[in-house]
């Protein structure tokens, strides 16, 4: 796959059923779709507001950030934000095809989730590691 930020080749990162497209130049991330539902599944985190298809369903998030290509069908991705209190800033694909955050955002969303009490906190800390280590924001 084709980075839609800075159009790198991205790899791909794979942990326990999770399979995301990575960006090593500029730390952008893409979950397919039911991806992001799976992790926050693995984390024990109870989150229906995060499902694509209510992603799809809100309102586009106003944003002077420049909107975004899904390199696979070249349409324009819809601006949304998930999580409180700095928001996240997400693309997604208007098909329902995934969701792209910038270098950095899965980091933001991570740390803002894992401060909620979960059920397993062996099974969300090895995942909040594994990520929070992959998805580093740069310095």
């Amino acid at each position: 796959m084709i980075c839609p930020t800075c159009k790198s080749d991205m790899i791909v990162v794979e942990h326990s059923r999770i399979e995301l497209d990575y960006c090593t130049k500029c730390q952008g991330v893409w979950f397919d779709a039911g991806e992001l539902e799976l992790l926050l599944e693995t984390m024990t985190l109870n989150e229906p507001g995060f499902s694509l298809d209510n992603i799809l369903g809100s309102p586009e998030a106003e944003s002077s950030e420049k909107k975004r290509r899904y390199p696979i069908c070249g349409q324009i991705m819809k601006k949304a934000t998930l999580g409180k209190q700095p928001e996240v800033l997400i693309d997604a694909c208007p098909q329902g095809d995934g969701l792209w955050f910038d270098g950095g955002e899965v980091d933001q969303l991570i740390s803002q989730l894992s401060k909620k009490p979960t059920v397993r906190g062996g099974s969300e800390q090895k995942v909040t590691a594994f990520l929070g280590e992959v998805f580093k924001a740069r310095k």
